[in-house]
């Protein structure tokens, strides 16, 4: 647990910013868990509830790459505090929602933030290496991967008693709150990132360059073995998470005759094993490789879902999905937190924002992908067919990256993190 104190109590500025985010994800997690049941009640249609997942999903395909440009551009913490109050006011709307006939004003909130979220998450993940001691950078993933799961936990919850208590109208007050709270915690944060950019430039020139720096971005994405390994990567595991999306809820209803309860129970257990994983990542982070933490993780993960999705062809009690579930939790956070250090060892700040967002764009692109294939392919092939490939991805992946552990060792030019 010393790693773990050591992030926490020496890093101020760290500490807020996973504090903000804990807290502005916590309201993210109630209003999308009050929205998916209020869009349901309010139209009885299951094609409305799958358009605020469109809107909600869209904007990393079409804005993701593009949005990383910006924050390369920005101060990372500003980013992060504007989107956050422009988050808050553009729930306002959600106040005049009434029934049916205006359910566009809610596609119209969902995809506004989404929009936004678009600029935050590369603006987070690029001033989370320059907050903490490289040394410690796999446990700050560890808990900002963490806090994900704890505030599904808390949000999920939340976001039940709030519907049920004032509706819509509670929902959006509920989320603005968090946001404004996140905005004085980051507001209190002391780095400052320099941005040098001519003031003044004529518009087919600003243009040009903005064209130059989205190419750039993608084509780092490419540059390099180690970058080039992440990127397939995503892309591999993009394509198997849109399957798993569209299909967990068929293979636990028609492979393990599960009901609604069941699978809601089952999706969320995935948390508690997160939350442990967060911990146990965090605590040992700064003694392993973060390329040793991602393969090892990935290479379990997915053993547990080969082994969750073939389950029922010995069995058909819904037991080992709960069981597979929480337990996968542990090698996901390892994963994750081991992804995200990687990343952000193998590039510099100043680009690690289009980077990321272009990784987000195309991941985005092969998730579509997946939901499409799954679609179309679910009754031809069947469910557990191709929820193996999903589980196979993952383990394939993870030899992968183990094997050429040494493309990802962190760059020597790495930007080292102001004093605390």
């Amino acid at each position: 647990m010393k790693d773990l104190w050591g992030v926490l109590a020496r890093q101020r500025d760290y500490r807020l910013v996973l504090s903000a985010g804990l807290i502005s994800l916590t309201g993210d997690w109630l209003l999308r868990t009050g929205l998916a049941f209020q869009i349901y009640v309010l139209t009885g249609s299951t094609l409305a509830s799958g358009g605020l997942l469109l809107a909600s999903f869209a904007p990393t395909v079409l804005l993701g790459s593009l949005a990383g440009v910006f924050v390369d551009r920005w101060d990372q913490r500003k980013t992060m505090i504007v989107t956050n109050l422009l988050n808050a006011a553009v729930l306002l709307p959600l106040l005049a929602v009434r029934g049916a006939g205006t359910i566009w004003i809610v596609y119209g909130v969902v995809l506004a933030q989404a929009c936004l979220q678009q600029f935050f998450q590369p603006a987070e993940q690029s001033l989370i290496p320059v907050l903490v001691d490289s040394k410690q950078l796999v446990t700050a993933n560890a808990l900002n991967s963490q806090i994900r799961d704890l505030s599904r936990l808390i949000g999920a919850a939340i976001g039940g008693v709030l519907t049920a208590a004032g509706g819509l109208t509670l929902l959006a007050i509920a989320d603005a709150v968090t946001f404004l709270l996140a905005v004085a915690l980051l507001s209190a944060v002391r780095h400052r990132t320099e941005r040098i950019r001519a003031v003044v430039e004529a518009t087919g020139g600003a243009i040009r360059r903005l064209k130059a720096e989205w190419t750039e971005g993608l084509k780092l994405c490419v540059n390099g073995s180690g970058m080039r390994l992440l990127f397939v990567f995503c892309l591999v595991t993009g394509l198997g998470e849109g399957i798993m999306s569209t299909l967990f809820a068929p293979f636990v209803s028609t492979e393990l005759g599960g009901d609604a309860n069941a699978y809601g129970l089952i999706v969320s257990s995935q948390a508690v094993g997160g939350i442990v994983g967060g911990l146990v990542a965090a605590a040992i982070g700064s003694r392993l490789p973060a390329a040793t933490m991602w393969g090892v993780g990935a290479f379990f993960f997915g053993l547990i879902d080969l082994a969750m999705f073939c389950s029922p062809l010995v069995s058909d009690s819904l037991v080992p999905a709960f069981v597979c579930m929480i337990l996968v939790g542990l090698p996901g956070a390892f994963s994750m937190a081991g992804l995200m250090t990687a990343l952000q060892q193998l590039t510099t700040d100043g680009t690690r924002g289009r980077i990321f967002g272009a990784i987000m764009a195309a991941e985005g692109v092969t998730v579509l992908l997946g939901i499409a294939a799954a679609g179309l392919l679910g009754e031809v092939v069947g469910i557990i067919p191709l929820l193996v490939f999903q589980g196979l991805g993952y383990v394939v992946g993870g030899i992968v990256v183990l094997s050429r552990r040494r493309v990802l060792a962190p760059r020597p030019e790495q930007a080292a993190p102001l004093p605390a």
